[in-house]
């Protein structure tokens, strides 16, 4: 349950509206997750088009965090003010158009500038998004937020096998998966729950030094976790590709594995973590990350690349949830300012991870990225729990 919510007693008719909120908000997570492997997977028939090599396809990816990074802010705002449930409707729009032109830029520098558009519009749909999920998580006596992440997974599955079908042209490819977050976007209003009032009064001024230090080291640890996922997200398919020399029907299988891993993990997070505690759960999670990537760096063969990145994915799936239970019971500190805090951290780290992955590569090749990838996991296995000790 979300901290600072309660479980309502709900009228028949209110559970009614609670449920369809629910499978809405899935369907959110369902075509984000879709829409951002459909971009990954076009990563590599990018590089081709346009005869890319590993550092300036970087500066595309740096593109997608840009938008992200440089307009988070104004989103939060413009959401905040309008509401998630119009934001979602409206940037939907605007997100599954800039998926579909993707393979129509016909230079580099209109990728560029398209790509700009498309990470912008992947923040806000990502903000919007996550808060129909605190809403609809406050709405239930039981929680749901890890159920609703795995719903990414599924969609990035989905997305990524889509573009295994033979014959599939990456412009229908984006087409398909951007027609479905259109209608994601347009259906989403009558389902969508009402915003709760912004607190204005509550701000940064109420978090004192030792509330903000605490947040700066998960935010940290979190910021490393993410570096992981999102390079094993953007880089997974190149890697299958020219390293582990798979088949090119095998190339999108690469992200289908580790978001099965994701995906799975997610699924089951809550139960372990039920089962074993948070930090040990931590623990495992980061050794489980660790372990796969390095055994795709090590045998860059097709199926134990395929197995390694499965392994990934398990081991990153149930980071997060841990790094926000853990904000959300920092004295001193609103907890969806905390949240909010650590959020960001680790939306920076998922976004440009590849690109500190692609830079490597350019100089060290994308195997010793890899390494480097999972020297990190050891890092968050290593030091996450002491972040998060206090709290768990």
């Amino acid at each position: 349950m979300t901290p600072g919510t309660s479980p309502r007693s709900t009228s028949p008719g209110e559970s009614v509206r609670s449920r369809n909120a629910t499978r809405a908000t899935m369907a959110q997570f369902f075509v984000n997750g879709a829409t951002f492997a459909t971009w990954g997977v076009l990563i590599p028939s990018v590089k081709e088009r346009f005869a890319l090599s590993d550092a300036v396809l970087s500066l595309a990816m740096l593109a997608v965090a840009g938008g992200a990074l440089l307009t988070m802010g104004q989103s939060g705002k413009w959401i905040a003010r309008v509401g998630s449930a119009r934001a979602l409707r409206q940037v939907g729009i605007l997100y599954a158009a800039t998926l579909l032109l993707i393979p129509l830029a016909p230079q580099f520098w209109m990728l560029v500038a398209l790509l700009l558009v498309f990470g912008s519009a992947m923040a806000a749909f990502d903000v919007a998004m996550s808060v129909q999920a605190a809403l609809v998580e406050g709405q239930r006596t039981r929680p749901i937020m890890s159920t609703l992440h795995a719903m990414f997974s599924i969609g990035g599955i989905a997305g990524s096998a889509l573009g295994a079908l033979p014959g599939l042209s990456p412009l229908a490819h984006a087409a398909l998966v951007g027609a479905g977050t259109l209608a994601v976007a347009l259906s989403i209003g009558p389902f969508a729950l009402p915003d709760a009032v912004h607190d204005e009064t509550t701000g940064a001024s109420g978090a004192d030094g030792r509330a903000r230090r605490m947040v700066l080291v998960l935010g940290g640890i979190a910021f490393l976790a993410l570096v992981c996922e999102g390079g094993m997200y953007d880089w997974a398919a190149v890697y299958m590709r020219d390293v582990a020399q798979s088949p090119a029907a095998w190339v999108s299988y690469s992200y289908a594995a580790f978001s099965t891993g994701m995906a799975a993990g997610r699924l089951t997070g809550d139960r372990i973590r039920a089962r074993i505690g948070g930090l040990r759960t931590l623990a495992w999670s980061g050794v489980a990350g660790a372990a796969g990537i390095a055994l795709a760096a090590a045998w860059p063969a097709p199926l134990a690349t395929m197995a390694g990145l499965l392994l990934a994915g398990l081991g990153i799936a149930n980071l997060m949830p841990i790094f926000f239970l853990a904000a959300a019971r920092v004295p001193g500190m609103a907890a969806a300012e905390s949240i909010a805090a650590v959020a960001r951290f680790a939306y920076v780290g998922m976004l440009l991870g590849p690109v500190f992955i692609g830079g490597v590569a350019e100089h060290l090749g994308l195997r010793v990225s890899f390494v480097g990838v999972s020297l990190v996991m050891v890092v968050v296995a290593l030091f996450g729990g002491k972040a998060v000790r206090r709290f768990i």
